[in-house]
C-alpha cells in the first residue's frame, strides 16, 4: 500500500492537532474533513477501540474517496473495572464537557488510595482504503495513575487527571513534545509509521 496523503478521520480539533505534530517531518501529508468540506458524523457503536476506529476510518474513506486514518481511544481505570474505556468521550451522557467528565471520574474515585488508582490511556489506529482494500492497525498505551485533582492546562480530555509517575506530572502539565514522546497516541503513530516503512500490515484489524 502506497501512502502519501491521508485524511485524519475525526472532527476533534485536539486530535487533529496531535496528529499534525506526530506526522510532522514524515513523507505523509495529512488533510482534514474541514479542508475537504466534508461533514460526517459517524455513530461509534463498536464494543472495542479497534471496532470504533475501523467504523470511523471506513466511513470517512468511503465518503472522501481517500485513505483515512481514524483512532479510538480512552482511559481505563482498574478500580472502576476498566471504565470509562470505549465510552470515555461520552462518559456520563450527552451534553457533558471534558471538564464535567473529569469531575465525574474524580467523584467516582473519591477515597480510593493511591495504590488502587492505576489507569492507562489506550488507543487503536486504523487506516482504511476507499475501495475496501487491506487495512493497517496500530495500538498504543501509556500507564499512569488517576490524580486526586485536575492539574495543568495543556492537552485535552482526561489529561489533567492522568498522572505520569515517571514525569511526576499530569499529561496536562507536559509540553506537547514531551507528551508526544510518551503518549498512547504518539506510540501508536510511531508503530503505524513503522508498519508503513516495513510494509507489514497488522493482522488483527476488525472484520468488516
Amino acid at each position: 500500500m502506497t501512502v502519501t496523503r491521508l485524511l485524519v478521520a475525526t472532527n476533534n480539533d485536539h486530535k487533529i492537532h496531535e496528529f499534525m505534530r506526530l506526522f510532522e517531518g514524515t513523507p505523509i501529508e495529512l488533510t482534514t474533513p474541514r479542508v475537504l468540506g466534508l461533514e460526517l458524523d459517524v455513530v461509534e457503536n463498536g464494543a472495542t477501540f479497534a471496532e470504533n476506529a475501523a467504523i470511523k476510518a471506513r466511513a470517512f474513506a468511503a465518503a472522501s474517496g481517500m485513505l483515512a486514518l481514524a483512532d479510538d481511544s480512552g482511559i481505563e481505570v482498574d478500580a472502576l473495572g476498566g471504565r470509562p474505556g470505549v465510552h470515555s468521550a461520552r462518559y456520563g451522557g450527552p451534553g457533558l464537557t471534558d471538564k464535567d467528565r473529569v469531575a465525574l471520574l474524580l467523584r467516582e474515585m473519591d477515597g480510593v488510595p493511591d495504590e488502587r488508582r492505576i489507569c492507562r490511556y489506550r488507543v487503536v489506529l486504523v487506516l482504511a482504503q476507499p475501495d475496501g482494500g487491506p487495512e493497517l492497525m496500530a495500538e498504543g498505551a501509556t500507564e499512569g495513575l488517576v490524580a486526586h485533582a485536575a492539574v495543568g492546562q495543556n492537552g485535552f480530555g482526561y489529561d489533567p487527571i492522568f498522572f505520569v509517575p515517571e514525569q511526576s506530572r499530569t499529561m496536562a502539565q507536559l509540553a506537547p513534545a514531551d507528551k508526544d514522546a510518551i503518549s498512547h497516541r504518539g506510540r501508536a503513530a510511531r508503530a503505524f509509521l513503522e508498519q508503513l516503512r516495513s510494509g507489514k500490515a497488522h493482522e488483527d484489524a476488525p472484520a468488516r
